[in-house]
């Protein structure tokens, strides 16, 4: 049974879509003025896999991920690179969906842009002032009482009198409220603009995301998702005017999925450690990697991102790949255990580091066949680990393919990704050299000789494989990949 953490309520809930069997789910996609970087990486892969499950689950899935392509920073670099609006944003949508192709996320049954739906925005605008929530201010501009909406809030956590005092407003800011935001802007000199009862303008960023979703989705879904960074103000705001607009309640499960951090600091191009997904693609020898290394951490942490991370992400998913080589492809027949303990943790709130161990279990398992001879066994079990790597979008090369590749490069002086040495080395331990370390880690700590038993742990570490200790002693296939 599917539990997912539910943002609105801080609680884990046992999923239930409105509409049996049938999922509607939007998730906020990307501002295309500039490449994807790796936290849209990550949350383009969060997504996707949740997606993936709600479908091996049975469900017929709705995904709707939107595109904004109007916005005070595309219009700001179009001027700057003295193009077109329109040449920017297709240039970089292009870009963007080549990235998705590249790590192996589906685009959206459809991926609405802001500027198809000038129309439906209007209209909510125009709703909202109608019914009192919104006010045409003096410069222009249009904008939603914040304060009109009691429940404003309840997604954050935040409350009105905190966030009031801690506000400021300009000399020429034209809102009732500090707390106001821009539901629609008035057109200044040489920037695009549509038609509106307030004049020439275009919408403010969080009205397009509520009048995409409700135009496709209706006014009342299942799942809306995004990063962390969107919990407030945007999806805060978003409750806000769909809620005001449509008299409905709007969305049943919000998701968001943690940020990524490197070397232990918030990625920055100030700090100089702000990396595009292309620049990430050309350190490892296939995509899969950065996909592993993402689906190796639970989606609602953080995930600390070091030159070490990819290289140690190539190592376990090349022990993966190891395993099938030489075992005759077959169709799945009968399911092992694994495949209920991987539905267990992906059912848990889409656990997917205990998804992946079962995946390492299952090698160790084919490894143990192939060794006895017993290509029909390891057939079995590798065509189980073909069927559950797809729900997390892995193991879908040939693994002749994957492990012909080069390892990865030499990171670059800004530190990017280990190098193809450590890659190499770090998938030189058979599986009986693990068991036996682990077994002589053991030891170690039951001497209390815990110099030995970190070294055993970073040793393990380097090549791919990281011990979860749990009390009373490590429990059966308790070592994952690390990442």
């Amino acid at each position: 049974m599917l539990q997912i953490q539910n943002s609105l309520t801080g609680r884990k809930e046992v999923f239930k879509p409105l509409e049996p069997g049938k999922v509607r789910m939007y998730v906020c996609g990307i501002t295309v003025y500039d490449y994807c970087h790796l936290g849209h990486a990550r949350m383009l892969i969060v997504f996707d896999v949740v997606r993936r499950h709600l479908e091996a689950s049975g469900y017929d899935v709705t995904f709707i991920r939107n595109i904004t392509d109007i916005d005070d920073k595309i219009i700001q670099r179009a001027l700057a690179n003295g193009e077109p609006m329109q040449a920017l944003t297709e240039r970089f949508i292009k870009a963007y969906q080549e990235d998705c192709a590249a790590l192996g996320v589906r685009l959206g049954d459809r991926e609405p842009r802001a500027t198809e739906f000038v129309a439906q925005i209007v209209a909510m605008v125009k709703t909202l002032v109608d019914k009192g929530y919104a006010y045409a201010a003096s410069n222009g501009d249009v904008y939603y009482a914040v304060a009109k909406f009691e429940p404003y809030g309840q997604l954050s956590g935040k409350r009105l009198a905190d966030l009031r005092a801690g506000a400021r407003i300009e000399v020429d800011e034209a809102k009732r409220d500090p707390l106001d935001f821009v539901l629609w802007k008035a057109a200044k000199p040489g920037e695009p603009a549509w038609e509106s009862p307030w004049g020439p303008g275009r919408p403010g960023w969080h009205i397009e995301c509520s009048a995409m979703s409700v135009d496709i989705l209706g006014p009342h879904f299942d799942i809306h998702g995004g990063g962390m960074d969107l919990k407030f103000p945007h999806h805060e705001n978003e409750i806000a005017q769909t809620c005001a607009a449509c008299d409905s309640p709007f969305v049943n499960v919000w998701m968001h999925n943690g940020f990524v951090r490197v070397d232990d600091e918030k990625m920055s191009k100030s700090l100089g450690n702000f990396f595009t997904v292309r620049e990430v693609l050309e350190w490892v020898r296939d995509p899969e990697v950065v996909r592993y290394f993402m689906v190796n951490s639970q989606y609602r942490g953080p995930i600390n991102y070091t030159p070490d991370s990819l290289a140690q992400a190539d190592a376990a998913l090349e022990r993966l790949y190891t395993s099938l080589r030489g075992v005759p492809v077959i169709a799945l027949q009968v399911p092992t255990k694994a495949t209920e303990r991987f539905v267990t943790a992906m059912d848990d709130d889409f656990n997917t580091p205990i998804a992946v161990s079962e995946l390492q279990a299952l090698a160790r398992e084919v490894n143990t066949a192939k060794a006895a001879g017993d290509l029909d066994k390891a057939a079995g079990l590798a065509a189980e680990m073909r069927v559950l790597g797809a729900r997390l979008g892995l193991l879908g090369l040939e693994p002749e393919v994957f492990l012909r590749k080069h390892a990865a490069k030499q990171a670059s002086d800004a530190g990017a990704a280990g190098s193809a040495e450590t890659a190499s080395a770090a998938s030189s331990l058979t599986d009986a050299d693990i068991e036996r370390l682990i077994d002589e880690r053991a030891a170690a700590r039951k001497a209390k000789d815990f110099k030995e038993s970190d070294r055993i742990r970073d040793l393990l570490a380097s090549n791919g494989v990281q011990l979860e200790d749990q009390p009373g002693g490590r429990t059966p296939d308790a070592y994952r990949p690390c990442y």
